[in-house]
């Protein structure tokens, strides 16, 4: 890697640690829920419910997610029927990144929607580009915030986020913005790399155990309906609104 392009990386990752720390002086109630602290240089220094948050993976790693081994290395195909999609729904990708997800499900869902959410204006610029090469008429991205989804109250039948809720900056807040956004009967697909298997290539700040997840979720508003284990790496654990 680029020598330049790691320093620039530090000094982004340095300034970004820095924000938070001083958002969260302002934050009220916020400040008593997380913990400022060192860790996993890999993590920003910011826990939650005893988990170091991951640092964003910015629009530098498109690569990664649009790598052509991604199908063999996490079965996204089994992932897709595992959602059992239903043409009209209402569906939002959050931290959709490169559209990766967003793509294949705008073939399922027919007249519904597909909102691909993220947080970086590169990313959505990479999507809207995406959205217009690939005729996706039924994806609208969707910029959100550090602490919301920016989709209105009970719009949402079914929300999906692979591997990119342990990179939430504000989680609990990210969890109450997808409750209101899911309406009533609702479900929330959590993937992420399983924490409990050292088998599973991946750095250890960037997977997640499944207790941790239900306990992270809980106090959001949510309830664990069941945990599909099918997939090579990840956990596909399918959350309802309590």
């Amino acid at each position: 890697m680029n020598a330049c392009f790691v320093a620039v990386m530090r000094k982004f990752q340095h300034i970004t640690a820095t924000l938070i720390a001083l958002s969260l002086c302002f934050a009220g109630n916020s400040q008593d829920r997380y913990t400022i602290k060192g860790g996993d240089p890999n993590g920003i220094n910011k826990w939650y419910m005893g988990r170091q948050i991951a640092y964003v993976m910015s629009h530098y790693g498109i690569g990664w997610l649009e790598r052509p081994e991604r199908e063999l290395e996490e079965n996204s195909s089994q992932l897709i029927k595992n959602l059992n999609i239903k043409p009209g729904m209402q569906f939002a990708d959050i931290g959709a990144g490169s559209g990766y997800y967003s793509s294949f499900i705008s073939k399922q869902i027919g007249k519904g929607k597909v909102y691909a959410v993220d947080v970086e204006p590169e990313m959505i610029a990479f999507l809207d580009a995406r959205i217009k090469k690939e005729k996706l008429n039924n994806v609208i991205t969707v910029l959100g915030t550090e602490t919301s989804v920016s989709l209105p109250e009970s719009s949402i039948d079914m929300m999906l986020l692979v591997d990119v809720y342990h990179e939430f900056s504000f989680p609990y807040e990210m969890g109450r913005s997808m409750h209101k956004a899911l309406k009533p009967d609702g479900k929330l697909i959590l993937v992420e790399f399983r924490a409990e298997d050292p088998m599973v290539p991946i750095k250890e700040i960037h997977k997640m155990s499944e207790q941790q997840a239900v306990k992270e979720l809980k106090a959001a508003g949510f309830r664990l309906e069941k945990n599909i284990s099918n997939l090579p790496w990840q956990h596909c654990m399918i959350f309802v609104k309590n």
